[in-house]
């Protein structure tokens, strides 16, 4: 106790000073803390913008082939259909969800005099949540009896529902005409983040039973269908097996890459976790550069305090004081300093953070997400603060608890 209060009394004598070596304190943890928590609000932004899409899925377009195979000639179309989506489910057990995927751009959807002519597409129940189509409460997606029975029922993005009936209207229940043919609105997509998109965004298209799909508009073959795979790290295997059964029905070679056109957003996964791997790698190297800058300023503070207080090092020592307890006190002092500062920038980041997130420009917080606390950031963060608070205490505290002391008494 008489070593706090003496050490506190000397930090109120040296007001300025003190001030001054706490504040390359506080700006150092306060930027490693907002940086890392920045880093971590960008990736999960990121993320999230990626994963309106779809979680773990691939897009896959059938193309043509473009090497000769077993007698066939290049350039060969390769049309598929719903019966070889469904084989590709019993051949690949890694694929979780599949769906074929029926499209027609043109349809004119309208409700009165509004009218529009978004994507419409043709799916099946397994579709919506591959997609991260959810509905608005009052409403459904599709299910296995408008599969069945050829419903003409329709699930209208977001925003086609708010220019058909307004904004934010109750459309489930009421009816639009596709060209001339009524369909009952079953359910309206919940607004969601989608910067990713093939064909259209979401919120601007409309769903419908794959079988009314096909007996509307006569389509036999698939525009393209999509797969969910039960594990990301499963993705490149699953990826290749689907060249490998569908060549072995469509006799093209597997490593025809033309053939099909993949989409597998699990890569972007991959990218994200490196990127933001990287961009935090950097950013907290930043944090602790401007760490240690502080407890350079901190060590050599400890060095002028050594030196001005050389006179009551040798009294101390003269009358019993061990050079342990020298040690000690430069050391302790280093730390409440170090604390203090450390502290003080601990809640000013807590703040700033707090003071971002609730901005309400989603605008901002769509490009660079909204920062978060990372316990793991605040545990290495006082990790560091301890070995730059030992070591800027300890050489100075060294040099003090080494001083003779018939030099001190002389100083």
């Amino acid at each position: 106790m008489e070593n706090l209060s003496e050490i506190f009394f000397y930090l109120r004598q040296y007001k300025s000073r003190t001030a001054m070596t706490m504040f390359g304190i506080i700006w150092g943890t306060m930027t490693v803390i907002l940086l890392l928590a920045f880093g971590v609000g960008v990736r999960k932004q990121m993320s999230k913008n990626m994963h309106g899409i779809g979680e773990g899925i691939a897009i896959v377009w059938p193309g043509r082939t473009s090497i000769p195979f077993e007698g066939y000639g290049r350039d060969r179309r390769i049309r598929l259909t719903d019966e070889d989506i469904e084989m590709l489910r019993r051949e690949i057990k890694t694929i979780r969800r599949i769906s074929p995927e029926y499209s027609y751009w043109g349809a004119a959807i309208r409700v009165e005099d509004r009218i529009n002519r978004p994507n419409l597409t043709g799916v099946i129940p397994e579709y919506g949540p591959m997609r991260n189509i959810w509905w608005e409460p009052g409403g459904r997606w599709l299910n296995e009896p408008d599969l069945k029975f050829n419903r003409r029922v329709v699930f209208l993005g977001n925003s086609l529902r708010d220019f058909l009936f307004g904004e934010n209207a109750n459309a489930v229940g009421k009816y639009v005409y596709i060209n001339d043919t009524p369909f009952l609105v079953i359910g309206v997509m919940k607004k969601k983040t989608q910067n990713s998109s093939y064909n259209q965004r979401d919120q601007d298209r409309a769903f419908i039973p794959m079988t009314t799909f096909k007996s509307i508009f006569g389509y036999k073959y698939v525009s393209n269908f999509v797969y969910q795979v039960y594990d990301p790290r499963d993705a490149k295997y699953v990826k290749q097996e689907v060249y490998n059964v569908l060549a072995k029905k469509y006799k093209f070679d597997p490593k025809d890459k033309e053939t099909l056109g993949i989409w597998d957003t699990t890569e972007f996964d991959t990218f994200i976790f490196y990127f933001t791997l990287g961009f935090n790698i950097f950013m907290g190297i930043i944090g602790a550069i401007t760490l240690i800058v502080g407890g350079i300023g901190l060590a050599n503070i400890m060095y002028v305090v050594v030196t001005e207080r050389t006179r009551e090092i040798g009294i101390r020592r003269s009358i019993g004081a061990k050079r342990s307890h020298i040690l000690g006190q430069f050391i302790l002092e280093a730390f409440i300093i170090i604390g203090i500062g450390a502290v003080i920038g601990f809640l000013l980041a807590i703040g700033i953070i707090n003071l971002v997130a609730a901005i309400p420009s989603q605008g901002f917080k769509e490009t660079v997400g909204t920062p978060e606390l990372n316990l793991t950031v605040a545990f290495i963060t006082m990790a560091i603060l301890f070995i730059i608070g030992f070591l800027a205490g300890y050489f100075p505290a060294r040099r003090a608890s080494k001083l003779n002391i018939v030099d001190c008494l002389r100083y």
